[in-house]
């Protein structure tokens, strides 16, 4: 059988999974440049794929004309115009099952993820956990693609690529001889935030050094104490409500380092090619979800047998009366981070 020359690829959130479907995109296209993606996501992630060449981006409304079944079938025939004769469903929930249904009844070839949920419970049980490495979620993105026969193979290698600096950037990045260094303290989960306080003592080691420092991510509330940061300390710089996210990924391209909890942040770090010093709580980099080609000693952990107790960190970890996140000590981080910079 001929290989898929016109891809559709789904993965409607979140945007740590969208981001490493991007990094996986990256590499797909490099090694197979005569076929064409159609990635079907959210509108705002539109932004991770606008510098991945053979990639069209089809905007997916879940709460506007994609809402519910009738959406579900709006979208299948807005894609069966599309002229595509594959599609990768990287999501494997319940939306993206009826759209692949739908698709292969009009003899698209269909091919979906293995979430390895069996894997996952048995890393995350109390009781005779296995504490193992699992698959990394990249590789279960690329096996998707196998499974329509290419022989595609992940480098797992960060690629740096500059990226032009937003106008309102230039200035915060116009000491040439100071490092820079993103820090994204923030995650959807509580459990999987380092506590603020200590997160404060590392800005404030920093800010004793030639470094620029930028905070990034959250909503209001998370810049309002990005905002007290940078107030309190020389060279913090609050990125959050003022730029894009286009222009965020640009920022990131331009970091010498990037600190990040288990979130999207990392991710984003990963598809711009930088490093990324991730913190570890209530998940484990065992779970496969470690940026694309981080590595294994930037992880920020302290191992307790009671970690990893979730795969989301949607649940608290009791670690003998501590949090798993409150086991990390500022320390730690200061000191990978003289390491490396």
């Amino acid at each position: 059988m001929a290989l898929p020359s016109k891809i559709i690829v789904t993965r409607f959130s979140a945007m740590g999974d969208v981001a490493m479907v991007a990094s996986v995109l990256k590499e797909f296209v490099k090694q197979f440049p005569s076929v064409s993606i159609i990635m079907v996501s959210r509108p705002l992630f539109k932004a991770f794929f606008e510098n991945i060449p053979n990639v069209q981006f089809h905007a997916f409304y879940p709460k506007d004309k994609h809402k519910g079944l009738k959406g579900i079938l709006a979208l299948k025939k807005e894609l069966a115009l599309e002229g595509a004769d594959a599609l990768a469903d990287l999501h494997f929930n319940l939306r993206s099952r009826i759209l692949a249904f739908l698709l292969k009844r009009s003899g698209l070839q269909v091919k979906q993820l293995d979430k390895g949920r069996a894997e996952k419970k048995m890393l995350t049980r109390l009781k005779n956990k296995v504490l193992t490495p699992l698959k990394p979620t990249v590789e279960r993105y690329a096996d998707v693609f196998r499974q329509l026969g290419f022989q595609f193979v992940l480098q797992h290698q960060l690629e740096p690529k500059k990226l032009p600096l937003p106008n309102l950037a230039h200035a915060l990045f116009s000491d040439d001889g100071s490092k820079k260094i993103g820090i994204a303290p923030f995650a959807q989960h509580p459990y999987k935030v380092f506590p603020l306080a200590k997160m404060q003592e590392v800005i404030a080691n920093l800010s004793q050094k030639n470094v620029d420092i930028f905070i990034f991510g959250g909503g209001k509330t998370e810049q309002d104490q990005a905002q007290k940061w940078q107030a309190l300390y020389p060279n913090v710089h609050n990125t959050i409500g003022r730029f894009t996210l286009k222009e965020e990924l640009a920022l990131i391209a331009n970091l010498d380092l990037m600190i990040s909890m288990d979130s999207s942040g990392m991710h984003m770090a990963s598809l711009m090619g930088v490093r990324c010093i991730s913190i570890w709580g209530a998940t484990h980099p065992f779970a496969g979800f470690l940026g694309h080609g981080q590595s294994l000693d930037d992880c920020i952990q302290v191992a307790h047998p009671n970690r990893p107790n979730s795969i989301y960190g949607n649940k608290a970890c009791n670690c003998d009366g501590i949090e798993a996140i409150d086991l990390v000590t500022p320390e730690m981080i200061i000191n990978k981070i003289k390491q490396i910079i």
